[in-house]
């Protein structure tokens, strides 16, 4: 096996050893790290260049409150229950230089937006027969009424927030 190729698998293998690693505390803390790499272009060019790095939130899924049983009714309330969703909104971590017009000096402007937890509900839906309980009045048998359905609303809670600043120098 030639160096260039033994090099090249050594670089792949270093690169999957190093994401595998990374994966099991990401998947921990709920958000996957996903930085930019810009250090080769800023040597390349000889100047500053933005940083830029963000945060992926991973999906994860609750148990589903089943339904209920209610006396007087065909069919259980929520039919179809409402799915708990956790996440994440996405963060984002970006720092730009504004040079200076009249001069080799420069400002920064840089923004800051952590990622934040997110609760969803998914829509659910609740239906009635169109039948009411067998009773005693009816000699066991159902008796006919209006059929009844609803929707669940679905629910959306989170709390953004960000920062954006500007300051000298690095």
């Amino acid at each position: 096996m030639k160096p260039t190729t033994r090099g090249t698998l050594a670089a792949v293998v270093t690169g999957v050893a190093a994401t595998v690693g990374a994966a099991g505390p990401a998947a921990a803390a709920g958000t996957v790290p996903v930085p930019v790499p810009m250090g080769g272009v800023s040597k390349a060019l000889s100047m500053e260049v933005p940083h830029l790095g963000a945060q992926l939130p991973l999906l994860t899924a609750g148990a589903p409150d089943g339904p209920r049983y209610v006396t007087g009714r065909l069919l259980p309330d929520r039919t179809l229950p409402q799915l708990p969703v956790y996440s994440g909104l996405p963060g984002l971590d970006a720092r730009a230089p504004l040079p200076h017009p009249l001069g080799d000096d420069f400002d920064h402007l840089s923004v800051g937006a952590p990622a934040n937890d997110l609760r969803a509900l998914t829509p659910g839906l609740s239906l009635d027969a169109p039948l009411t309980a067998p009773g005693a009045n009816t000699s066991g048998l159902p008796g006919p009424k209006l059929p009844q359905a609803g929707v669940l609303a679905p629910a959306l809670q989170t709390v953004g927030d960000a920062n954006l600043a500007t300051g000298p120098g690095r």
